[in-house]
């Protein structure tokens, strides 16, 4: 079983237990959230007098262009994540210190541009583009990610059914893992070689700079209601 199956099998598994072992009574409440993740929903449920675990799931997608090296890429995103929360209200109040586990299903294919001229420039070397056929690429994250932040609100507030809340927290997903090929060269043998070499380079590259992103940053607004 891979370290992904596992992951997502004790977050399911850690998740129905949590939630099956409520008292028939407890309320629940239930989230819908808007911000860097995306769009979201949550389910939330009581743990103690001053903790609530939550269960969500977020997605967004958007495409744009970003260059590495010498040459810019078209990148189609997709940011999904599912998410095993627990917020401590330390006070009387609705501040709270939130941590956990979340499951970083991102994911961005990315397609190389030639330039006006027709050609790749990979690791200082000259390709031609009809050539080289089309560079393709992938860049994705670790999945099993830690979460820590903080944030105002309370879904299970004991005076209103209807809630509003905000927060703001980061996620570790480690260095961008990438990779890079050429699909259909048509350079002969050498030259394909040679060009499979220099991409080897690009894609470190692209990893470089996409490991900017160790830290994803969440920014959330959320409306929920309690049952």
């Amino acid at each position: 079983m891979s370290r992904l199956t596992t992951f997502r099998a004790a977050l399911g598994c850690t998740a129905l237990l949590g939630f099956a072992a409520l008292p028939a009574h407890a309320q629940i409440g239930i989230t819908l959230d808007a911000g860097s993740t995306g769009a979201g929903v949550h389910l939330v449920a009581p743990l103690g007098q001053s903790f609530n675990a939550r269960l969500g799931a977020n997605y967004i997608g958007y495409d744009f262009e970003q260059r590495s090296g010498e040459i810019d890429y078209q990148l189609d995103g997709k940011l999904q994540t599912v998410d095993l929360l627990v917020d401590w209200y330390p006070g009387a109040g609705s501040f709270r210190i939130t941590g956990g586990a979340v499951y970083n299903g991102s994911r961005f294919d990315a397609v190389g541009n030639a330039d006006r001229a027709g050609t790749y420039t990979i690791d200082g070397r000259q390709y031609i583009a009809r050539d080289v056929g089309t560079i393709n690429g992938t860049v994705s994250f670790r999945k099993a990610a830690p979460y820590l932040g903080i944030g105002w609100g309370n879904a299970l507030n004991a005076d209103k059914r209807l809630n509003f809340s905000a927060e703001l927290g980061a996620f570790y997903q480690g260095k961008a893992r990438t990779k890079l090929e050429s699909v259909n060269c048509a350079a002969g043998t050498a030259l394909c070689s040679a060009l499979a070499r220099d991409l080897k380079a690009e894609e470190l590259r692209l990893s470089e700079d996409a490991s900017d992103y160790k830290f994803f940053p969440v920014l959330r607004a959320s409306v929920s209601y309690r049952f």
